[in-house]
């Protein structure tokens, strides 16, 4: 049966396919949640951001101690 044919069927957007290649690109996703709404899904790419970046923040200054 084609999804087209469904009353509720969802065409993933844009945003849809940057956050998950975005969350599996840095394995910040959730594991047992799907984010449903836009707001939803921004707010967990931000929260990723945020990780990555407190990652790096600490991987550098590990490294500046090191030298």
């Amino acid at each position: 049966m084609a999804s087209s044919n469904l009353p509720n069927a969802i065409s993933p957007s844009f945003l849809d396919h940057l956050y998950v290649s975005f969350t599996n690109a840095t394995a910040f996703s959730p594991t047992e949640t799907v984010p449903m709404t836009v707001v939803a899904k921004t707010l967990m790419g931000v929260q990723s951001v945020a990780s990555l970046l407190t990652v790096a923040l600490v991987a550098a200054r590990a490294v500046n101690i090191l030298t």
